[in-house]
């Protein structure tokens, strides 16, 4: 739908002058195509929505499996668990994100691990991928976690992958949180990742999440080359 003359004087200002510019680098200052590339990088960051969605949840739980294999049910209570954890100076710190997450949660409900991992940030389960935890976690149960990973290689590169993949999900997931333009990355390649990580999980799942999804889709629209 065509923009009118009242929407391209009004929007470039409540966009803000900065933000928009990077849409007009991208037109040759053309301010119309610059506004059909905003409106469509604003439908396909939402689009992004269901699958970030499915592929955090798949990936999370795939963790947990990990953590109840070697922990118990009660992982979140582990002791073993908790000290497991880096405590990093610099940076994300896992074990200082993990104990005030469940101090935050206690002081209004019981803590449960469903509360955990619902309220514990993304760069939480990617760290929990690293080589930090192979003797513990991956190489016994890598293979029950994400059963349908590639085995053509060893655990240690298959988890490898997994952690590169989520970090490079999370990079795409923080863009489209803080409203950033995602046009100049390359959108087939960051969507086939994401189902990739799904299909490691199920490929029923990752087949249903390519039906629902729109991301191709939008993805054909764009109004630029």
């Amino acid at each position: 739908m065509p923009f009118t003359l009242d929407e391209e004087r009004e929007l470039p200002h409540i966009i803000s002058g900065p933000r928009f510019a990077t849409y007009l680098r991208a037109t040759n200052s053309d301010v119309t195509t610059a506004l059909s590339l905003y409106q469509w990088n604003l439908e396909l960051s939402a689009a992004f929505i269901v699958p970030l969605q499915v592929c955090e949840i798949a990936a999370r739980n795939g963790v947990v499996l990990a953590l109840e294999a070697r922990y118990g049910a009660n992982w979140h209570l582990s002791q073993s668990f908790i000290q497991s954890l880096p405590n990093l100076r610099r940076g994300y710190n896992p074990r200082t994100d993990f104990t005030r997450t469940s101090s935050k949660l206690l002081r209004h409900t019981a803590l449960t691990p469903g509360k955990i991992v619902a309220d514990i940030k993304f760069a939480f389960w990617e760290n929990m991928l690293t080589s930090r935890h192979d003797q513990r976690l991956w190489t016994p149960s890598f293979s029950n976690a994400f059963p349908h990973a590639d085995f053509t290689v060893s655990v240690y590169q298959a988890r490898g992958k997994a952690n590169t993949y989520l970090e490079k999900v999370r990079g795409l997931r923080n863009r489209i949180a803080h409203h950033e333009p995602i046009f100049t990355r390359n959108i087939i390649e960051e969507y086939n990742r994401i189902l990739e990580i799904v299909r490691w999980r199920s490929p029923i799942s990752a087949d249903w999440l390519a039906k629902v999804q729109e991301v191709t889709v939008i993805n054909g629209r764009k109004p630029i080359p």
